[in-house]
Formats: C-alpha cells, structure tokens, sequence
C-alpha cells in the first residue's frame, strides 16, 4: 500500500497518478478497482457522496483516507473534494479490434476528450505515437471523465512500429487535409478491422501518410483552416461506427 508521504504534485516518471473528482473516481471503481491504491476525501466532500463511496470501496476493498492536506497537495482545482491515488498500467491493443491511431498527440484536454468518444461510440484501442502527452497526466484522466479506465492504450515508438505490429492486417485511413477520398464515401469492410489514424493538432499528417490505406478529408469551409483534433476524431469515429452496427 502506497504510503501517504509518497503523495505529491504528479510526475510523468513516478508509478502512480490521481483521478481527480468523484465522477470519474467512480468509474475508476467500477472499471479497475484492483489499481487503486487509495481514494482520498476532504471534509467537505459532500455527506452523500461519501456514504456512496463507503458501499462502493467496501465492495472493492479500497481504503478510504480522510485528508485535506493531501487533497490540497495534488488538486488543482480548489472545488475538487476528492481523487483515487491508482498505479500505472500497460495494456495491449486487440488485433480483432478497430483502432484510432493518434500520432503525437499534444494537448491533455483534447485527449481526454477522444478517449471519451472513443468510448461513446465503441472503440476500445486506442494507440498513440511518441512523442505524446502522458496518457496518465490527471488533466486526461479528468477531460476523459474516466473513461480512460475502459480503454486499452498502447504507446509505439512511431508509427513504423504501429504499422509493423498491427497495420498490415487491417484497413488504415488517416485523415488529412488532402486526403483522397471526402468523409462518407469509404464504406469499411465488415470482416477487417480499420485503423483510423490522426496527426497532431498543429501538423495533422504529413505527405507521407497518403501512402497509407486509404486517405479521408473531412470537407469544411475555408474560413477556418483546419477542426480541432477532438472534433476531427468524434466526427471520424462517429461516421465509421454507423456501419459497424453500433449505431
């Protein structure tokens, strides 16, 4: 068991991280409790809350500690009432499984909120190339609103080791501006898993990526240059998940 001097502001190297806030605390409880170290509470977390996370950490035997001065160590929000102190975990992706393929994706906040639609919409593999943001970083862990704990995410070197591990067996479509073929005009195959794969929120993909499955555009207007990230994947996945039978 973690002990509470270990409890400080996170850090990318350390083995453990926080789930701040007790919506995404609770899914971390009813997704992986057996990776929770300890959920702490502040006095002022509300009387109802409380009583719930007692049921729920008995049933999952996880300690709750009681403690305003380690919550206000970590928190960066001073509304934040309480977070699960959880250890690190590696997880491979499925080869049956649909992908997104991130390629160094640097916002916490945007991929916090693809990981959520990713859930929403029924992908639970998710790669991303170095370099990334920490997919542990709490800012992630709190934009997915705990759905991170339901994903399986796997970081690759590049997109090289990607392709060689999983890209061949399966249809790849990364989404570029100048990408061949407009949103809703590829049908995926049902018998073969797809890749949807992203660049960054700056670059997108270079030229590079054309050479790889088939390339999307999403069409927009030209007063603006480019979607966010987050809104390019939710659209992407959505379009894709239609034709799965999800939707």
């Amino acid at each position: 068991m973690m002990l509470a001097e270990n409890i400080r502001k996170y850090r990318k190297k350390d083995s453990h991280s926080y789930c701040m806030g007790s919506f995404p605390s609770f899914e971390l409880l009813h997704a992986r409790p057996e990776i929770i170290e300890m959920i702490l509470v502040h006095t002022d977390l509300k009387a109802e809350i409380l009583v719930k996370l007692r049921e729920e950490c008995k049933k999952a035997d996880v300690e709750i500690v009681q403690s305003n001065k380690l919550i206000e160590k970590i928190r960066d929000k001073e509304n934040c009432m309480m977070a699960a102190v959880f250890r690190k975990y590696q997880s491979e992706l499925g080869h049956d499984k649909n992908h997104v393929v991130l390629v160094n994706p640097g916002d916490a906040g945007n991929l916090g909120t693809i990981i959520r639609s990713c859930i929403g919409f029924g992908i639970t593999d998710l790669a991303v190339i170095e370099p990334t943001v920490d997919i542990f970083e709490p800012k992630v862990v709190r934009a997915s609103m705990g759905a991170v704990f339901r994903l399986n995410v796997q970081c690759f070197e590049s997109y090289a080791h990607y392709e060689r591990e999983y890209g061949s067996e399966r249809e790849n479509y990364p989404f570029m501006l100048n990408g061949v073929y407009r949103i809703g005009e590829i049908t995926p195959l049902q018998d073969r898993a797809y890749s949807l794969i992203f660049g960054n929120e700056s670059h997108g993909l270079d030229s590079s990526y054309l050479k790889v499955g088939k390339s999307i555009v999403i069409p927009h207007t030209r007063f603006i240059d480019s979607l966010n990230l987050a809104t390019a994947v939710g659209i992407g996945i959505y379009e894709f998940s239609r034709h799965g039978g999800f939707l």
